[in-house]
């Protein structure tokens, strides 16, 4: 297991500190680890997430089953926290999503525009905001730059930061694909070279290899490119992305490999919620037992 750094060592500012700490201290298992549930995929991808659960259309259900499961909290845009979150202020740290897109357009050009700021978050009572960061994009010098505004932001309010570090675009598509091991390496550096005090990524895939660099055209393990990832994004703290739902095994060794990679901790959605009630929290109760092995100061 590589050694997780600890707070004290990431180098962060008094207030982003203070609320990170609350998180990470004040809830879920307490340990320093972290557990997170993402409700963005309404605007990412329409309805249709929801037709296999449908209570998951209710964003009520959702932070009900947040507060069931033991989460570090919750990430939603602005319409649903304003409508929904303040029935449960200060139950659930709130993470507020700032941007985001529809899936209705292609992703050549992939930018996610800015829809709410860092000070409605902090009137909302939120411990964290998330942003959305298309890596690889054609849209990017765009995309750098309304970040650039929002990191200010962050800094001057003690707000962290959660990049959603996504390689998109077509140079991304021919290098692998978004979820290969050298675009999802890429993103994790440039989103702690921008600033992300925590950056989300999807789990690295070594396997796809097509047209990558050389240095990523190699065997590599599974394992292997999680730990490359954790260390490029270096004072960054990690969180791996559960990504499309799939079978319980397969999202516990991904979250067996991401902790043991010296990952901060996880931010699974549909896996999670897409579940009937039940399912749902037996693997949330899987994943907090994963979790609970991997204390942090």
């Amino acid at each position: 297991m590589i050694k997780r750094m600890s707070l004290a060592e990431r180098g962060l500012g008094t207030g982003k500190k203070a609320r990170l700490h609350r998180i990470l201290h004040q809830f879920g298992l307490k340990n320093g680890t972290a557990l997170f549930l993402p409700y963005d995929q309404g605007m990412e991808h329409g309805p249709r997430d929801f037709f296999s659960n449908p209570s998951s259309s209710d964003p009520k259900y959702i932070i009900r089953l947040a507060l069931e499961g033991g989460f570090n909290g919750i990430a939603i845009q602005i319409g649903l926290a304003e409508k929904f979150y303040w029935e449960f202020a200060g139950e659930l740290p709130l993470i507020l999503k700032l941007n985001g897109k529809t899936d209705i357009p292609s992703d050549a050009r992939a930018l996610s525009p800015i829809h709410a700021t860092v000070k409605d978050a902090v009137q909302l009572g939120a411990d964290a905001v998330g942003y959305t960061l298309y890596v690889g994009s054609p849209a990017q010098e765009e995309d750098f730059a309304q970040f650039h505004q929002v990191r200010n932001d962050a800094k001057e309010y003690g707000m962290p930061l959660i990049v959603w570090a996504y390689p998109r675009g077509e140079a991304i598509e021919a290098k692998g694909g978004n979820s290969s091991f050298y675009a999802v390496d890429y993103a994790a550096r440039v989103a702690s070279e921008l600033g992300a005090d925590v950056v989300k990524v999807n789990f690295p895939h070594p396997d796809l290899r097509t047209n990558v660099k050389k240095e990523y055209d190699k065997d590599f393990t599974a394992q292997e490119a999680m730990n490359s990832v954790v260390r490029s994004a270096n004072r960054t703290l990690v969180l791996v992305s559960g990504g499309e739902k799939s079978g319980n095994e397969a999202m516990l060794e991904k979250a067996r490999e991401s902790m043991e990679a010296g990952a901060t901790g996880l931010i699974f959605g549909r896996n999670i919620w897409q579940r009937d009630h039940d399912a749902s929290l037996v693997l949330v109760n899987s994943l907090r037992e994963i979790l609970e092995k991997y204390p942090s100061q």
